[in-house]
């Protein structure tokens, strides 16, 4: 299948480059380019692509603003944040506001495009300690909850998927959890797949999102 990709970037040398990257690739297809967040939105809509490739700060609408309204206007349609700092608030915002992950602008082409065929397949394509760190850096930004029991949705979810959620805020891969609860891998992937479609997320980045949001797990 051929991945359609939206390259979202003011710098258009760095529109350029992603293109060429991407155009020697058989299941790439660079589809569009915009320059700000407000054309980001007009082409996503337009053309339904099933990566978005974008940048954080931009004039005009930011990277910020665009994710959170193409997670909402668009389900099919995955972020994927490029940001020059690891620990950037900037992209800390953007995976509360819908994105699947980011990289870093001096990402190596092989982990470019390892990235958009991740977050394609659905999967998030940020590791969970480096997603764990940032919440913890940023954690004065996350609302106040005095309970996990204050939002109605945890309460959809068994004692056992309560488990593995919080053993995926916690940074562990599903090998790792699946050690640690005296499970099969694949039982652990089951529940995170039921533990998504639950509480209506999109994958394991937001995830971890949520889990701080409602304070399952307490950043230090």
């Amino acid at each position: 299948m051929t991945i359609r990709v939206l390259l979202v970037d003011d710098e258009s040398l760095l529109r350029l480059a992603f293109r060429m990257v991407l155009d020697a690739e058989p299941d790439m297809d660079p589809v569009g380019e915009a320059a700000d967040g407000s054309q980001a939105l007009q082409l996503a809509r337009q053309l339904r692509p099933d990566v978005v490739l974008m940048d954080i700060r931009m004039p005009g609408t930011d990277g910020i603003a665009t994710t959170r309204r193409i997670a909402q206007e668009l389900p099919h349609t995955r972020v994927l944040i490029l940001t020059t700092f690891d620990l950037d608030e900037y992209a800390f915002a953007t995976l509360r506001a819908g994105a699947s992950g980011f990289l870093l602008k001096n990402s190596r082409p092989e982990d470019l495009l390892a990235g958009i065929r991740s977050v394609a397949a659905g999967d998030a394509v940020v590791a969970p300690r480096i997603t764990r760190r940032l919440l913890q850096t940023f954690a004065h930004q996350l609302p106040h909850s005095t309970s996990p029991d204050d939002d109605e949705r945890v309460g959809r979810l068994t004692v056992r998927e309560r488990e593995v959620l919080v053993h995926v805020a916690q940074g562990r891969s599903n090998a790792e959890i699946a050690v640690a609860l005296h499970l099969a891998e694949t039982t652990v992937k089951t529940h995170l797949s039921r533990i998504l479609m639950k509480l209506e997320l999109r994958d394991r980045a937001q995830a971890i999102v949520f889990a701080y949001e409602t304070r399952l797990i307490q950043p230090p």
